[in-house]
């Protein structure tokens, strides 16, 4: 199935055979479904991944997916993108990197350019069942647009980088999910993916390459060192830009 669809004002694109539809995600799906039955009220899945694995897209096509599968309750699918710090704060406070310090917008998408306590706030508010806004990253503005989206339903599928990380702050978010994923990747599939994908933007390979060693490859090794491994569900992304499950509890 060839999936289509908007993501922070970027379109998108993606294959998803059937195989991996009838294996992996409908029976997610209904894994999903039964423990919201069970449970008797909303839950939570975290979904993480390094940059380039494709999480946002197949977030949104479990959602998408949920709405055309009968027997299944409906997928909400939100990402922690919206929790960027704004870029006037980027272009006037510090991170340290390498032993220097930088101004945070030469490395945004770091963890450090998060408003992590925001986020935590917000995840706990869902998981209490309210009905609430949620801040969605849009890519053009290069900025977060607050309450972008309206927290309603039974499932809530957020999805981020971060999210899973063994590191003190982040890995706190963990307790208000119902159930994990994360993608793995090989760190070369991933730089090639982030490469062709940055060139898109209209520069030329060469500094698409530069802009991905500077930045994207130190937030892909840090997902790829410090993200849980004991996650519900493990799916490894294939050279073909498939998705296998390696794991399943």
């Amino acid at each position: 199935m060839i999936y289509t669809a908007e993501i922070n004002g970027i379109g998108v694109e993606a294959y998803y055979s059937e195989e991996s539809i009838q294996d992996i995600f409908i029976p997610l799906l209904e894994r999903l479904s039964n423990m919201y039955e069970k449970k008797g009220k909303r839950i939570i899945v975290m979904l993480a991944a390094p940059p380039g694995a494709g999480k946002s897209t197949l977030a949104h096509f479990l959602g998408y997916l949920s709405d055309i599968t009968e027997g299944v309750r409906p997928i909400l699918p939100i990402g922690m993108d919206g929790f960027h710090h704004y870029q006037d704060y980027l272009d006037s406070h510090n991170m340290m990197r390498g032993g220097q310090t930088h101004l945070m917008k030469e490395f945004k998408g770091a963890p450090e350019t998060f408003d992590l306590p925001k986020l935590m706030e917000k995840i706990k508010q869902i998981s209490e069942g309210e009905d609430c806004g949620w801040p969605e990253y849009y890519r053009i503005a290069h900025n977060p647009i607050e309450d972008a989206i309206r927290i309603q339903g039974d499932i809530i599928l957020i999805e981020g980088n971060y999210l899973l990380l063994d590191l003190e702050g982040w890995k706190e978010l963990r307790e208000y999910a119902d159930y994990t994923i994360r993608i793995t990747a090989d760190e070369a599939l991933l730089k090639n993916r982030l490469v062709d994908r940055k060139a898109m933007s209209g520069i030329s390979r060469e500094e698409a390459e530069a802009f991905v060693e500077k930045s994207d490859l130190y937030n892909v090794r840090t997902c790829l060192k410090y993200t849980m491994d004991d996650t519900d569900l493990t799916l490894q992304l294939m050279e073909d830009d498939s998705l296998r499950m390696a794991e399943d509890k």
